[in-house]
């Protein structure tokens, strides 16, 4: 029982020294590749090569580097400058995200108005069905405790509808200061 314990344990030493050594070793490595880059460089003549721009010859900060010097890249393309290209997809961005928002708008203002339409649909109902059971004469007190029971039904559900209709016009002033619509 000892001997596979003793294994793991030499096979996980084995492992972190590997990870340690590699560790170890990739600086060297890159210190090592632009050493030979630079001895190849300066083997080749330097008529026939092409010229290779690396990483040390570009400048830290690329606001101090000024737009006249040849060995810099343009700022122009066909006629629009970067920033304007930058400002114009900002333009486009923020235009999607306000038909984004009034959508959003919309949408919520007609589920509420779908709300206030099937309220008001079982308001008429409720009334046909009162004026039924009833008759056309309408009498101070409930005929029977059916009746009394659709009265209170009526009542319940035009409450219902009044604050269906007042969060419907909280939600329109909510979207006109929000700027959905405009």
């Amino acid at each position: 029982m000892n001997q596979p314990v003793s294994k793991i344990v030499f096979i996980a030493l084995m492992l972190s020294g590997a990870m340690f050594a590699q560790s170890q070793s990739g600086d060297a490595l890159g210190d090592i590749a632009r050493a030979n880059r630079s001895k190849q460089e300066a083997q080749q003549s330097p008529g026939s090569s092409p010229k290779v721009i690396t990483n040390q010859d570009l400048p830290v900060d690329p606001s101090d580097a000024s737009d006249e010097s040849p060995s810099q890249p343009k700022t122009r393309a066909a006629g629009v400058k970067k920033s304007d290209r930058l400002a114009d997809q900002r333009l486009s961005n923020r235009l999607i995200a306000e038909q984004r928002v009034d959508a959003e708008w919309k949408a919520r203002l007609q589920d509420q108005e779908d709300r206030i339409a099937d309220t008001h649909a079982r308001i008429d109902r409720l009334n046909a069905s009162i004026r039924t059971a009833v008759g056309t004469a309408q009498y101070e007190t409930p005929a029977s405790r059916t009746h009394a029971i659709q009265i209170e039904r009526l009542a319940n559900l035009q409450q219902t509808l009044d604050q269906q209709k007042r969060k419907l016009e909280q939600m329109q002033d909510a979207a006109r200061r929000a700027g959905a619509g405009q």
